[in-house]
Order: structure tokens, then sequence, then C-alpha cells
């Protein structure tokens, strides 16, 4: 990793102080208005996150976002000319779709939110989104596939959505970092695949639209054994297949509990793949760790890093100076969540501040019309590429051995290539 980014790497320490710790309190703080401008009305933000259950580690950035975002609004905003005080009301979707269409409901019912943001699979982004177009609310949400998003919500391409809008790569993106690492290291080209029975499984999984069309056209030879069944605890029937049909890739999208189970039954069955690139399990710190020292060499796509060459327009902080400043919060490494959870609350100050007036049609136009730099890149939704939709870059990462523990260092750019590679792919090392 380069120098000027060592600050914020993602090598392993002992935490100075959890920033979990802080979630309680914070979801209480957030709740009450700005304490410099109490005086004035208040716009409602409504937030749902997974700050519990297995999707929980995308929450990780919670705390540290909602104190400086909190901090960076401390005076209020205008909106019409107006001043406001800004209220965060902290939801937790549990990790589970129907809790995540509850809090959302009580949000819009109870709480009487302006506008609702998302984020963290669809399993929190969906069923926000539909709350929203059902009550007429606001919405903007990311960290979903676009596809899993749009069209698991019934999307029609030549209409799209009334109140809700999206951001993020989309599967079209990520097949073409995985498959682009992949041609980096010779391999028989027999790719294992583990997707489980979810949305995003489903999706990535596709016959017409996900990974097995694409990977058959590249000369890629597909080993699936249908959907699991998540969470579980026994992959030894994946893991035979794959033995037996020399199985020298794995690839799928997987929760980190049940990936730890696959790594650690291949390990005890002597699979040796030579590449192990999957997303979700292998994108967090937190998980990484708790693989050992089988964790090194497994690669994952890369959504945000320090090496982003992007800013906040909230802050005025870089890529690498916001991850700098999460470590330094929190004592952790920074984890790809955090800029998108910052980006988010970049994207909401910025559609209050250019919304006519306060009324749910006026900040559903100014959302509509949103070109924004972020910090974790552009978001201009005109730009597809569906209504309501538009992307953010993506390239390929792989955990290497640096001089203190573990990086994740950017191996591939062939979808993004204002972002600069810090190496390349390597085999898999096996003690």
């Amino acid at each position: 990793m380069k120098s000027s980014h060592q600050g914020s790497s993602h090598a392993f320490s002992a935490p100075r102080r959890s920033a979990l710790k802080k979630l309680g309190g914070l979801a209480a703080a957030s709740m009450l208005p700005m304490p410099s401008a109490r005086a004035a009305q208040s716009l409602k933000i409504g937030y749902v996150s997974p700050q519990t259950g297995p999707l929980a580690v995308f929450a990780e950035p919670d705390p540290f976002t909602l104190d400086q975002v909190r901090g960076a609004l401390a005076s209020g905003i205008k909106l019409a000319g107006k001043p406001y005080a800004v209220e965060i009301l902290y939801k937790d979707s549990q990790s589970s779709s129907n809790r995540a269409a509850d809090v959302t409901s009580a949000l819009i019912l109870e709480d009487k939110v302006d506008l609702v943001v998302a984020a963290s699979t669809p399993a929190t982004t969906n069923p926000v989104a539909d709350q929203c177009e059902l009550n007429g609310v606001p919405c903007v949400t990311t960290d979903t596939p676009w596809q899993p998003h749009f069209f698991g919500r019934g999307g029609d391409p030549k209409q799209g959505f009334e109140w809700t809008w999206h951001y993020f790569w989309g599967l079209e993106d990520i097949i073409g970092v995985f498959t682009s690492l992949w041609e980096q290291i010779p391999t028989r080209k027999t790719v294992g695949s583990l997707w489980p029975n979810d949305s995003d499984g489903n999706a990535w999984g596709d016959a017409k639209m996900g990974f097995p069309p694409v990977l058959a056209q590249k000369g890629f030879e597909l080993v699936d054994q249908g959907r699991y069944q998540t969470p579980s605890d026994n992959f030894s029937a994946y893991i035979n297949a794959f033995k037996s049909a020399q199985v020298d890739i794995v690839t799928g999208v997987v929760p980190p509990p049940d990936f730890a189970n696959f790594w650690a039954q291949s390990g005890q069955q002597d699979f040796r793949p030579r590449i192990v690139t999957v997303a979700k399990a292998c994108e967090f710190p937190a998980a990484i760790e708790s693989f050992g020292a089988r964790a090194e060499g497994l690669s994952v796509e890369v959504w945000w890093s320090p090496a982003h060459p992007f800013a906040s327009s909230l802050t005025g902080q870089s890529s690498a100076e916001l991850a700098q400043a999460f470590t330094a919060y929190s004592g952790r490494p920074w984890t790809m969540p955090l800029g998108f959870k910052h980006s988010l609350f970049e994207v909401a100050v910025d559609v209050f501040k250019r919304a006519a007036e306060r009324s749910p049609e006026a900040i559903r136009d100014a959302i509509r019309t949103t070109r924004l730099d972020t910090v974790v890149g552009p978001i201009d939704f005109a730009s597809g590429p569906v209504p309501n939709v538009c992307k953010t870059p993506l390239v390929g990462g792989q955990w290497q051995r640096g001089t203190q523990g573990l990086d994740l260092r950017i191996v591939e750019n062939s979808q993004a290539g204002n972002i600069a590679v810090q190496g390349r792919l390597e085999p898999i090392r096996y003690a």
C-alpha cells in the first residue's frame, strides 16, 4: 500500500476503543436536534441499517458516520432560504427484511421523516425502498448491486419508480472485475460457485442476467451445485463436487459466517483452489481476521478504499483522510461501507439544500436532479443504466501480506481506470 495511505491501511491491530460501544448512545443522541440549532424547525432523516444480525459487519462504520455527520451539521442547513436543524433517526433492520419494512413504516407514519436513507444488501435496501414507494416518501439507498435492487423490487426499465433512488455498481461490473482478476493467473478456468438462496445469490446465479452466460462466453466452466440455504454449517457436498471437477477458482456472494464454515471445511478436506474471490465474506477486516492464516490471498471486489481519488462534498475529506479519521476514532482498519455510509448523507444534505420547498414532492424532485461529486465518486441519477439508478466505480483487490499484517490492495481496475492498481493478483499459498 502506498505510504500516503498507511494510516488507513487494513493492517490488523488491537482496537484502541470500540466504535460499536458508541452505537446505543449515538442512536439516541442522533434523534435530537443539533445543539446550536434547537430554535430552528428540524428536517428529519430516517436511517435504516443492520446494526445486529448476520449483516451487522456492514454497520461497523455507523457510529463514526453518525458522529461525524452530526458534527458537520451542527449549525443546521438552509432549505429554500429557511434555517433548519437536522435530526437523524437511526433504526436497526436486524438483518431482516421484515424488520426493515417495519422500522421504515414507523419512520414514515409515526416519526414523519422527510427523507429515508438505507444501505447494506437487498435484505435492507429493498424493503426500505418499497415502504417509501408505497407511502410517497423520498428515499435514497446504496450498497446493493443495482439489478437485485431494481429488478428485485419489480422495477420496469420503461417506467422506473416515483419516490426511490439507488446508486451502486451492477452485476456487469463485478463479473468484469472477477473475470479480469482470474485471467491474471493460469488456471483450468473451472469455477465453483457458492450462491445462497437469497436476493443476491439468485441474481448472481441467474442463467440470463448473472454470472453463468458471461463465464461461458469467456471460456470458464461453471460447477454450480445449486443454491444453498443460509445460514449453513455443512459445505461437504460442495467441496466434494469442486474437488471432483478439479475446481481451481471459487466464487460466490456469501455471508461471513457461511464462508467461515466453507473455508475451514475446505482446509480440513484438503481442497486447495488457486483463487478464491467471494463477495460479502471477504470485504471486511473483521471477517478476514476471523479466518486466521487462511485469509491471506483471498480476493474480492473493492467498492471504496483510501486509494480512491474522490473527496467528500460534506467535509472536504479525501478518501484517505476519511479512512484515517475512522481509524483514529475506532482503532479499527478502514472498511468498504464507510465511504458509502458517508455518501448517503452527502446526497441527503445536497438534496435538502436544492429543494424548492419542504415537501415530499420538492425533495423527490431534488433527488431526481442530483449531480454530486462524493467520496465514492460522481452521483448522477440521470445517467442510468435504468431509471432511478446510477452506478459507482468498481475495482478488484486481494488480501496480501504487508509490514503490519494483511492489506487489501487493489490489483485490478479494468472497469475503473481512474483508480490506480497497487499490485497484481497472486495465487493462494498453502502451508
